[in-house]
């Protein structure tokens, strides 16, 4: 079933795709599959193990179920010193 999402975008991922934010009509049931979705459709680099998921603000399991509405932030690694 067609779900809509808020998707936001960090670091790395940010810079791949273009903005920080968009929402994002999918079929996903799980956040690995719609990050999976993602990494094909805007050439994302980073596989999924090196990416933290949080779904309305608290991170979750890569198999946590996506719902309807749900905002969803991707979080890769980041470097700094």
């Amino acid at each position: 079933m067609k779900k809509s999402v808020c998707v936001s975008y960090y670091a790395v991922l940010r810079e791949q795709r273009g903005l920080g934010t968009e929402v994002v009509p999918t079929d996903s049931a799980t956040a690995a599959e719609l990050y999976e979705e993602l990494r094909v459709r805007h050439g994302f680099t980073l596989p999924a193990l090196r990416v933290r998921v949080a779904v309305n603000d608290d991170f979750q399991p890569w198999e946590v179920a996506v719902r309807d509405g749900d905002r969803i932030a991707f979080l890769p690694p980041v470097a700094g010193g």
